[in-house]
């Protein structure tokens, strides 16, 4: 047959016509995700290395503790934490709550010179 040279078939399409769902198997045996699809979460707890402004996943998980309050925090909700202590908090209150005794002492130091 002539005309145009065949296109290959991308990877998501092989084999017995087109499959649908959230992953297919290729012919080899494997799983193939399309570019939407995600892994599933990660169970358990992460092991996290906080950075300025940034965080890095050490260890992956789900989840960090508060570490005034011991709930944990998905990963996704992450937004306070300390550098310095490597400590991770659930909210503004938890962060208050860890360093309003460290304010309170610089602040009477100041008071005092």
């Amino acid at each position: 047959m002539g005309g145009l040279p065949r296109r290959p078939e991308p990877l998501c399409c092989r084999g017995s016509g087109f499959r649908t769902g959230r992953a297919a198997s290729n012919d080899q045996g494997g799983t193939v995700l399309n570019r939407y699809d995600r892994p599933p979460p990660m169970a358990g707890e992460a092991e996290v290395k906080f950075l300025d402004g940034d965080f890095r996943v050490i260890r992956p998980g789900a989840f960090v503790r508060c570490a005034v309050t011991g709930v944990p925090i998905p990963l996704e909700e992450l937004k306070y934490w300390d550098v310095e202590l490597q400590e991770a908090y659930a909210n503004p209150e938890a962060v208050l709550k860890r360093h309003a005794p460290a304010i309170r002492n610089q602040k009477s130091e100041i008071r005092n010179r």
